[in-house]
């Protein structure tokens, strides 16, 4: 997948990459306007509240490692997810250390298969945040799989890579995240609505 969601294309961020990697501080800001969006999404969803300081401790690791990055525009958006992800695990664990609950009770809805694109009926809820609460009321594997899937842009080989599982697992809990969306009582109130007034 060469664009995101948010429609930043590989092609525009070629150049910005290769000077960041030489060390150019604008350059850097490019990236980080351009992906910062959503690697915050998605650490929401992985790992709640705490998503704006972890999305902090990616930016400073990636500032840090950059240097020695050697890969695609592609690649780098795979790298930059693996680490968020890694973040976020690493801060899910303190949480849990101390106790606290990183994320709302999932609940367990029936699967039934997706008549509309639910995935963009999500994405397209006039809330992001809710939007974003309710992909996190998803179990965990499908949740991270449809934000980086649908979210964040990034093809099956490459959120499989983030996640450390095979593609045809992405695929699958792709499928069945979107087909728990598709049975959750706001999406169908969207769907309902929008077919409503077409």
């Amino acid at each position: 997948m060469t664009a995101s969601v948010q429609g930043v294309r590989d092609q525009d961020l070629a150049v910005p990459l290769a000077a960041a990697i030489d060390g150019d501080a604008a350059a850097f800001a490019v990236l980080w306007r351009s992906l910062h969006p959503p690697v915050l999404r998605y650490l929401r969803v992985v790992c709640g509240e705490a998503a704006e300081d972890v999305a902090s401790e990616t930016w400073l690791q990636v500032a840090r490692d950059l240097g020695r990055f050697d890969g695609t525009v592609s690649a780098f958006r795979v790298w930059l997810f693996r680490i968020a992800r890694n973040r976020g695990i690493d801060e899910n664990r303190r949480a849990w250390r101390r106790h606290e609950e990183p994320h709302e009770a999932v609940d367990q809805l029936r699967s039934a298969a997706a008549v509309r694109d639910v995935a963009a009926e999500v994405v397209e809820l006039d809330d992001t945040e809710r939007a974003l609460r309710l992909i996190a009321t998803l179990p965990r594997e499908q949740a991270e799989a449809v934000m980086l899937r649908v979210v964040a842009g990034l093809d099956v080989a490459g959120t499989a890579r983030v996640l450390g599982k095979r593609s045809g697992a992405v695929r699958i809990a792709t499928m069945r995240g979107l087909r728990r969306l598709a049975q959750h009582p706001d999406v169908r109130a969207y769907g309902e609505d929008g077919r409503d007034e077409a």
